[in-house]
């Protein structure tokens, strides 16, 4: 695997998937704030949990391109839309499998069954992100096939 080409374009894809995402939520798209989400697993304040969860959220975009690019080296081909197929294909995991288990794994998440408590507050995110709103499952789905279109373009294979 070409680790060089993992780094940097693992960094502007997850950069722009950031960028889409947050650009979602500043237009009113989605409520969805991921980098927030994440950082609340780690701690309860707000500001702190900001900029832990977005560095999560970056340590998780170069696992998740080094496994782009591990499939792009078995099958011989990296481009646009073979990462924009993995793309989507990693858009329907988060929705149809991460989202709704998180409440289940995240210490400050309230679950659909029980709701709010002093310590689990945020809103947990239903079925493809839905409680975030009904254009949630669009911008992760546009912003994932971005990300991994960004991937295979770029990439080198050895």
């Amino acid at each position: 695997m070409n680790l060089g080409s993992v780094v940097l374009w693992g960094f502007v894809g997850t950069v722009v998937l950031t960028g889409m995402l947050s650009g979602s939520q500043a237009f009113g798209f989605t409520r969805m704030n991921l980098p927030f989400m994440l950082g609340t697993m780690f701690t309860p304040g707000r500001d702190r949990a900001k900029i832990i969860g977005f560095f999560i959220h970056f340590l998780n975009g170069w696992i998740f391109a080094s496994v782009y690019c591990a499939a792009f080296e078995s099958w011989n081909l990296a481009t646009w839309w073979a990462g924009s197929g993995i793309g989507g294909i990693h858009a329907l995991f988060v929705l149809l499998v991460a989202m709704p288990v998180l409440p289940s794994i995240h210490p400050r998440m309230a679950n659909e069954e029980h709701g709010p408590t002093p310590t689990r507050q945020l809103e947990p995110p239903g079925f493809m992100a839905l409680n975030y709103g009904r254009r949630t499952p669009i911008s992760v789905f546009a912003a994932h096939l971005i990300y991994g279109g960004i991937i295979g373009a770029f990439y080198h294979l050895r």
